[in-house]
Order: structure tokens, then C-alpha cells, then sequence
């Protein structure tokens, strides 16, 4: 196994990791979308302290590049704000189809702006997972309603998540893990936290309970589960990784059965089988 063999084969972990997400959310449900999601970004970023203080290279970091981390981190902070928020006002399937689709954003974008012009085996591959997502939707539509305000938010989620992807692809060339998580979630979290505040969010007095779900979600889907996506983004095109976090509806769907006890329907098991098809076409023949 070559070393892009072995960068590709940490990857299903992440997948793993970030599929807690839509779990753990649901299990904070006393905390609001924002509070989660700040209280995710502010513990992701403390637990990378420790180790970001101590690299020389944080004392001599590049004006540009301190500033990509920043909109990187802009980016993250954004697209959490539009996703959640959009899960308020439209059908959590149409908003999980909406929000997939950044890896179309991210093949646009790494072509205008990166250089990495996507071949036709990962536009195929895409195609053909994002075909499974909407399969995954399809299957929760009748549980809920759709309105175009929730799914213009859920859209703009996906455009952001693209954009933190590729800021990531740029800056992870020079910059270290362990300095970029920390300025790119630390960004993200005093975004989220200001508008806390802003909207008179509640940010403490949660139970232990509560709590508890809030530092897993910022250990599992945040420090695992997003880090080891930005450790790859400096080996792996922005295109690949973007196609690889498809695999989370299908991880979310399997522990929501095994947690929640929430079905899986045929609709959403033939949605995650062209999800997986799109991922295995999508990866260079010789590291399937």
C-alpha cells in the first residue's frame, strides 16, 4: 500500500466520527442549533491549543495566510449557521439533500481556483452519489414540509462548506494540523459566539446531561472526525475529500437505527448503496 493508500484509508474513521453528529445534536436538544454549534467550534479549539502554542510556526505565520484561516474559519461558522437554522424551517430531507450538494461547489471552485480541474471519473462519481442523497431525502419527504427560505438556508450551507474546504485545501500546503484546526475553529467560534449573543442565545446552565452530549460532539465529529478531513486536505484534491463526506448521511442513518431507533427503508438502503458505488468510482483505481 502506497503512502495516498494509507492517507485514504484513515478517512472512513472521519466518516464515522462526523456521522455522530446528527446524533449528538439531536440528544442536545435543550441547547439551541446556535449554542451547539458554538459550544462544538469552542472546545474543538481549546483542545487544539495545547499543542498550537507550542509551534513556532503560530509566531510566524503569514499576514495571507493567518487571513485564510480566518475565512476558513468564516466559512465553517456560516455554514453551520445556514444549516441548522435551515432544519427550523423546511424538512430535515430536504435540507440534508440541499446541504450535500457542496461537493458540485467544490469541483467548480477548485477548478477556478486551485488549479485541480476535476477529471470526468469524480464529476461522474459525484453525480452518481449525490443521485443516492436524493434517494436518502426522497425517503423523509413525507415526514415533514418544505419552504424555500429553509431550502435557500440549506443551499447556502452547502456553498459555504465548499468554501471551507478549499480555503483548507490552500492552506493546509504550509500550515501544520494542529495550527490550522486551531486558528480555523477559534475564528469559527468567536463568529458563532457573537452571534449568541447577538440573538440572546443561552450558552450556559444546560444539564450534565446536555453538557456531556456538547464535549462529544466537539471530541468526536469536530476534533476527530473534521481534523482528520483537514489533515488530508493537504494530500488529497478538495474534490475528493468533499466526495468522501458524502458517506455521512449513510453512517447517520445506521446509528440513528442502532441509537434512536429510527427505520431504514428500502428507498434510503438503495440511497446509500449509489453513495458508496459514487465513492468507490470516484477513487483512483489503484487505491479502491
Amino acid at each position: 500500500m502506497d503512502s495516498s493508500s494509507r492517507r485514504l484509508a484513515v478517512l472512513p474513521l472521519a466518516v464515522v466520527a462526523v456521522s455522530f453528529g446528527a446524533i449528538l445534536v439531536r440528544l442536545s436538544s435543550e441547547a439551541s442549533p446556535l449554542a451547539i454549534s458554538a459550544w462544538r467550534l469552542t472546545l474543538a479549539a481549546l483542545a487544539f491549543s495545547p499543542f498550537a502554542l507550542r509551534d513556532r510556526s503560530l509566531r510566524t505565520i503569514p499576514r495571507r495566510t493567518f487571513a485564510l484561516c480566518a475565512l476558513s474559519g468564516g466559512f465553517l461558522a456560516l455554514h453551520f449557521i445556514l444549516w441548522i437554522t435551515s432544519l427550523r424551517h423546511t424538512s430535515v430531507a430536504s435540507s440534508v439533500v440541499l446541504v450535500s450538494t457542496s461537493p458540485i461547489f467544490v469541483a467548480i471552485g477548485s477548478s477556478l481556483f486551485l488549479r485541480e480541474r476535476p477529471s470526468r471519473r469524480v464529476v461522474g462519481a459525484v453525480v452518481v452519489s449525490l443521485a443516492g442523497v436524493v434517494l436518502i431525502s426522497l425517503a423523509g419527504l413525507r415526514e415533514g414540509g418544505s419552504s424555500a427560505g429553509g431550502d435557500l438556508m440549506a443551499l447556502g450551507g452547502a456553498i459555504m462548506a465548499s468554501g471551507y474546504f478549499l480555503a483548507g485545501r490552500r492552506v493546509r500546503q504550509s500550515l501544520p494540523l494542529r495550527v490550522y484546526a486551531f486558528l480555523t475553529y477559534a475564528c469559527a467560534a468567536v463568529i458563532l459566539l457573537v452571534v449568541c449573543l447577538v440573538a440572546r442565545q443561552a450558552l450556559v446552565g444546560f444539564t450534565a446531561r446536555t453538557t456531556l452530549f456538547l464535549v462529544l460532539l466537539a471530541l468526536g465529529p469536530q476534533v476527530i472526525g473534521h481534523s482528520t478531513f483537514n489533515w488530508a486536505l493537504r494530500y488529497l484534491p478538495a474534490s475528493t475529500i468533499a466526495l468522501i463526506t458524502l458517506a455521512e448521511p449513510i453512517g447517520s442513518a445506521l446509528l440513528a437505527f442502532l441509537i434512536l431507533g429510527e427505520g431504514i427503508t428500502p428507498l434510503k438502503g438503495a440511497g446509500g448503496l449509489l453513495i458508496l458505488v459514487g465513492i468507490y468510482l470516484g477513487l483512483p483505481r489503484g487505491r479502491r
